[in-house]
């Protein structure tokens, strides 16, 4: 019998949305208009997505995550069990809404627009009640502070848009708790105060062990200090149907392809492949592929 900790498990802790994704829109939609689309996804998003690519890769995700005891927390609640995720270390509230998030993707990018509070406090976070695993993801929070310290195993961080449009580089100084950051280039080069995701790259090795700065079609560069490896791939050319949480399938497939011990090269190439499999979808963590989709999938 498996239990909460075991050694292929990965820790997930962050905020959870109800995503709503239009896709095919022929541009974003102006004041007054109506605007109709043949496509569309909707399930849960947020950390979320990182917990079902992680779990149709074979690792059994353990998600502390907060639910609203509403229509859109149970379609959540429902389709994560469905996949696999372990909701053990997850409440539902009765008293808050779920977040919902509506993504509008046009033109290779996306829109999004989120109605949400706040979540409560998880009573699951604490120490004594923290699940032992091999490694841990989670969203920093752009405008409060989150702890690390305390979070099991190799900790994987990335981090969302904030809404401030401050970009705290105080954000950075939780970087020296954890074992990988994976942001893409805008968010990457406001935290750093830098022009180019290179050097933004640079800055980030300083703190933080491996190091990676996304580019959505223009592929991904990252930096190992525990190896010694540099290395950066090229995007992969494929027809975007919904780029909505390909960079959450990327930061799953890359903790996955660490985990099993991948050349940090070979690291970026098969999380690079996962994120442009799940662009040809629509949705985030409907679109995530599984481990052999990606073996068996070719692309230029």
């Amino acid at each position: 019998m498996r239990h909460v900790g075991d050694d292929n498990d990965v820790y997930l802790f962050g905020l959870l949305f109800y995503d709503l994704v239009f896709t095919g829109l022929p541009k974003p939609p102006t004041p007054g208009e109506e605007l109709w689309t043949g496509g569309m996804a909707s399930g849960p998003g947020g950390i979320a997505n990182f917990a079902v690519a992680l779990a149709r890769l074979g690792i059994r995700p353990v998600l502390a995550a907060a639910f609203g005891d509403d229509a859109h927390g149970t379609l959540c609640w429902d389709f994560l069990a469905d996949e696999g995720v372990d909701l053990t270390c997850s409440q539902r509230f009765a008293d808050w809404a779920t977040p919902v998030t509506v993504a509008l993707s046009y033109d290779d990018d996306r829109a999004l627009i989120t109605h949400g509070t706040p979540p409560p406090t998880l009573h699951t976070t604490t120490q004594e009640s923290m699940p032992s695993t091999k490694a841990s993801i989670v969203h920093l929070d752009p405008v409060a502070d989150i702890s690390v310290l305390d979070l099991p195993g190799l900790v994987f961080a990335d981090v969302g848009w904030d809404p401030t449009q401050q970009w705290r580089p105080e954000l950075l100084r939780q970087l020296e708790h954890c074992h990988a950051f994976m942001p893409n280039e805008v968010e990457a080069m406001a935290y750093t105060r830098t022009e180019t995701p290179r050097n933004a790259l640079k800055k980030l090795a300083d703190v933080v062990p491996i190091a990676v700065v996304t580019r959505g079609a223009r592929g991904a560069l990252a930096v190992d200090k525990l190896t010694g490896e540099h290395a950066e791939v090229d995007g992969i050319n494929v027809d975007c149907v919904d780029s909505t949480g390909a960079g959450d399938v990327f930061g799953a497939a890359f903790v996955h392809a660490t985990l099993t011990g991948m050349p940090l090269r070979e690291r970026l190439q098969f999380a690079n492949k996962a994120a442009a499999i799940s662009v040809q979808r629509p949705g985030g963590a409907t679109a995530a592929p599984t481990l052999p989709e990606i073996v068996g999938t070719v692309l230029a």
